[in-house]
């Protein structure tokens, strides 16, 4: 086997990250998202590219975030992990978002399968699988149920005493990590972390209470870098059971859509079951399917 090369791209040599297949449609994705071009690598053996990967931030960020397109030749996991052993960004997440149903297609499980081997070899291991869901304004509007209160709150410990009864008892992947990493108080922060770090304004978030008073939970209506998306849902343990995550889920698109979003963006576990099927009933149907990886601890 010839001697593999890897290299970090730039302005000049960017059009040689388009040099391979693109069987998970991973271009189709991220049309839209924008890639500074030292932050893309690839790998090369024989003059043909059999790796690559591109890795994001903001344009503020002075460091990528995460890696969300890495792709792997058949055969090549060794030179997809050295891509991102030898990288100088070591991001604790990469994202795969992948076409939805690729299980049941034994090309695109194949494909998904080298990937996340090359992934394993490079010090990134799964940690959960997500749908990825699109509302758009020919779907209709969720029918509000008209059981609670929302009213917005201008105090962060208020979300964050919220946000530490939510994740006391959780379905939720990130949470459970995070709780398993430093407690309930861990995750509760990293979430009020990502609320902050959106775009959208502060004034949006929103607590859901019963008419006379009681704490529901909270959605979050938000903007992330791509566009309008559901920031968050979560409801208190005390008052599970009577269907109030669909209640916050359409609120939260009353919400956006009410400051001109034409697209809602969504995603939750696909083990959240409950949560899934208030997608469903919401009127989100599922367009990707996300398979989420995070850096081996140890």
């Amino acid at each position: 086997m010839t001697d593999l090369v890897v290299r970090t791209l730039d302005e000049s040599s960017a059009h040689l990250f388009d040099t391979m297949p693109d069987p998970l449609a991973f271009r189709e994705k991220h049309r839209r998202t924008r890639y500074r071009a030292d932050w893309r690598r690839i790998a090369v053996r024989g003059g043909r590219t059999v790796a690559r990967a591109a890795w994001w931030g903001r344009p503020e960020d002075t460091e990528p975030l995460l890696i969300n397109w890495f792709d792997v030749a058949e055969g090549e996991e060794d030179a997809g992990a050295e891509l991102l052993r030898t990288a100088p960004w070591h991001p604790d997440e990469m994202d795969l978002d992948l076409p939805a149903g690729w299980r049941d297609d034994p090309l695109l499980r194949a494909a998904v399968d080298t990937r996340a081997t090359a992934a394993r070899m490079g010090g990134y291991a799964p940690l959960v699988e997500r749908f990825l869901y699109r509302w758009t304004r020919e779907r209709g509007l969720p029918e509000r149920p008209g059981r609670l209160v929302f009213a917005g709150e201008p105090d962060d410990t208020v979300f964050l005493e919220l946000l530490r009864r939510i994740h006391s008892e959780t379905l939720d992947a990130h949470a459970l990590r995070a709780i398993a990493e430093g407690g309930v108080d861990q995750a509760a922060r990293e979430e009020l972390d990502v609320f902050h770090w959106m775009p959208s304004p502060r004034d949006w978030w929103q607590i859901a209470r019963t008419p006379g008073g009681e704490p529901v939970g909270i959605h979050i209506p938000a903007r992330n870098p791509s566009g309008p998306c559901v920031g968050f849902i979560g409801v208190v343990p005390e008052q599970r059971g009577h269907g109030y995550a669909y209640d916050l889920l359409a609120e939260c698109t009353h919400f956006l859509t009410g400051h001109g979003a034409e697209f809602i963006a969504a995603a939750t576990d696909q083990g959240n079951l409950p949560m899934a099927a208030h997608f469903t009933r919401a009127g989100y149907p599922v367009v990707r399917e996300r398979v989420n990886f995070w850096v081996e601890r140890g």
